[in-house]
């Protein structure tokens, strides 16, 4: 099977590596690479034209691996109807297009593969898949995004500020040079979104998945956290009981969770199901080779004649009714009092026990930016 790489970046550049490591084993030859410069061009393999991959019938297998959603949405969408299988990472712009591109994959008899785009080092949909083959999977949740990880870890452990444990990040690669769809909340909720689809067979507006990020915690709201013996994680969860929720929260959890002791830029992923009970997944879910291993996989269930279509259904988020506490700082506590259970300072508090949609009005009602809002553990 010839393959075609879109993107040649620190992922594209992984998936080569991994598959000329393999060329002896088996017969996977990259036919050509998409790429944006000029100056990329560095063998004759590379080319800034998409219909030279588009229209060579002799290519099998498209890679994505630019991000963004345009114009990769597009380009996979051109692939998938010439009848080419096509692998991607892109979280966001599946996440965004995942029915439609679906549908036309399963119309081509084609496949669209998507381990990497979530936890892919672990691997997460894989075993999601093995797991609901047999079983009923009811509620998945966990760290999700190992950059938010790593700022909160070192937050934690070495007493820095938000902007040194970014900072910190970037350099180590961990971080984008424009981090904001992490600290956002946003990135998880892509990967979310993709998981329910996994597990449960749904496609969700992903704008209705509730979501707060940690783009404006402070070292007085960690030191608080570990004075109460709680540890700061941004937590993905959704749930399909009945009616389908799902959120995207930073949340104190007690030291001894399970979730509590994953450091560095690990992912942690859990799915709970009839028959296995709780299965945990820990491992890497970025970085070139990780994320470059996950899409070579696909690769090697296309060779191997894995046939993988999904029949999906649309279903609304609807927000969970358990009354939870939550930890609040913000510059207009005084017109919270209702809402206040223990005054920590001036401007933080914990709160009476509230529904998830009272949280979710507060966040968007509170007219001060800096704001923080987490969920505490019982």
């Amino acid at each position: 099977m010839n393959i075609a790489l879109l993107g040649h970046g620190v992922v594209g550049k992984g998936v080569s590596y991994i598959l000329g490591k393999l060329q002896d084993k088996y017969h996977l030859p990259i036919k050509k690479i998409l790429v944006k410069d000029e100056i990329e061009c560095i063998d004759s393999r590379m080319t800034l034209n998409i219909n030279d991959i588009l229209e060579d019938e002799t290519i099998d297998i498209v890679v994505e691996c630019m991000g963004g959603i345009e114009p990769a949405h597009q380009y996979v969408l051109e692939a998938l109807k010439k009848g080419k299988h096509v692998v991607t990472s892109n979280k966001k712009m599946l996440a965004t297009y995942a029915e439609e591109l679906l549908s036309v994959a399963s119309k081509q008899g084609v496949n669209l593969l998507y381990e990497a785009s979530c936890g892919g080092g672990i691997p997460w949909m894989e075993n999601i898949h093995r797991i609901k083959r047999i079983d009923q999977i009811h509620n998945l949740s966990g760290i999700f995004n190992g950059t938010t990880n790593y700022i909160l870890w070192r937050m934690q452990e070495a007493s820095l500020s938000l902007e040194e444990a970014l900072e910190e990040a970037k350099k180590l690669g961990y971080a984008e040079r424009d981090a904001s769809d992490d600290l956002l909340g946003f990135d998880v909720r892509y990967k979310v979104a993709l998981s329910i689809m996994e597990a449960f067979n749904v496609i969700v507006d992903m704008d209705s998945i509730p979501t707060i990020g940690i783009e404006n915690i402070q070292k007085e709201d960690i030191a608080f956290a570990l004075d109460r013996g709680y540890v700061c994680k941004l937590i993905g969860k959704a749930e399909l009981n009945g009616h389908l929720s799902a959120s995207v929260l930073p949340v104190f959890l007690k030291k001894n969770h399970f979730l509590a002791a994953i450091e560095r830029n690990d992912n942690a992923l859990s799915c709970e199901s009839s028959y296995l009970g709780k299965a945990s997944f820990v491992g890497q879910g970025a970085g070139s080779l990780p994320t470059a291993h996950a899409i070579v996989q696909n690769i090697m269930d296309i060779l191997e004649g894995r046939k993988i279509y999904r029949t999906m259904q649309k279903k609304e988020i609807l927000l969970e009714n358990e009354k939870k506490q939550y930890y609040i700082r913000c510059a207009k506590k005084e017109a919270l009092k209702e809402y206040i259970q223990e005054e920590i300072n001036e401007m933080s508090f914990l709160s009476k026990e509230m529904k998830l949609e009272e949280i979710v009005r507060l966040n968007q009602e509170i007219e001060d930016k800096k704001r923080f809002i987490a969920e505490v553990e019982k």
